[in-house]
């Protein structure tokens, strides 16, 4: 959800319930009261609870995510992530053959960037050049 979604992110998940193990673990891991994308994903690794879960349960707590490690959101630069001027073409299709309804899922450029050893920005980059956008997000924020 956007920022003018704030303070109604708990609307997308009706009937969804906060499981108090994941509720604490996320009040402990806040900063200015918001749970980075990185932050996000290692209590999913630590507590066992998916991404998606973790960013669920964010929304239900009407907790503001940050710091998306793609640079898509919440980041102090308002500008988005430029494109890449001459991304290497073996790079752009994969990211082409992994496409789902013309979009890029955030957990297949994270894995393309380990692939290719590169910055998950760096994918981001190379989805601008081409047009492509990344969604699902893994935490269901976009």
């Amino acid at each position: 959800m956007t920022h003018s979604d704030a303070g109604n992110y708990a609307a997308k998940h009706k009937d969804s319930t906060i499981p108090k193990v994941l509720e604490r673990a996320i009040k402990d891991a806040l900063v200015e009261n918001r749970l980075s994308c990185g932050r996000a994903h290692q209590l999913a690794m630590e507590i066992g609870f998916s991404p998606a879960d973790v960013g669920r349960t964010a929304d239900l707590m009407e907790i503001r995510l940050s710091g998306c490690q793609l640079g898509l959101f919440g980041h102090e630069q308002k500008e988005k992530i430029a494109a890449a001027v001459n991304p290497e073409p073996k790079l752009i299709k994969t990211i082409k053959e992994n496409l789902t309804d013309g979009s890029l899922s955030c957990l297949k450029a994270w894995q393309i960037a380990a692939d290719f050893k590169l910055k998950k920005t760096d994918i981001t980059a190379a989805c601008e050049t081409s047009k492509i956008k990344i969604t699902p997000c893994q935490l269901g924020a976009f």
